[in-house]
């Protein structure tokens, strides 16, 4: 137990002045560029959708691609990135994006 100790305290006296080199780092980001077109829906796809990314991420779809499309986008965000969207939320803006975009 003895060498471990000596070993967890040679290896302290090595990392923690690299610990004080770290400084924090600070950056700006830009407007957002996008907004949310209007139309019947759009509260609850801002509510939703722009907690995690920008708008632009939408523009960049393929247009016209349907309410087929549209759902299956929204149903990855929810099974593969883990957006907490409800289902009644999940059907409203796939409609909105559908309808919209």
């Amino acid at each position: 137990m003895l060498r471990v100790t000596r070993l967890a305290g040679a290896f302290a006296l090595m990392v923690l002045p690299l610990a004080s080199l770290a400084a924090p780092v600070t950056y700006d980001v830009p407007d957002e560029t996008a907004t949310f077109l209007p139309g019947p829906g759009v509260d609850v796809a801002e509510a939703n959708c722009a907690t995690c990314h920008s708008t632009d991420y939408i523009n960049y779809q393929p247009p016209k691609m349907g309410e087929k499309f549209w759902s299956g986008e929204v149903a990855k965000m929810i099974k593969v990135y883990g957006a907490p969207i409800s289902d009644a939320d999940a059907k409203v803006i796939a409609a909105y994006l559908a309808a919209t975009y």
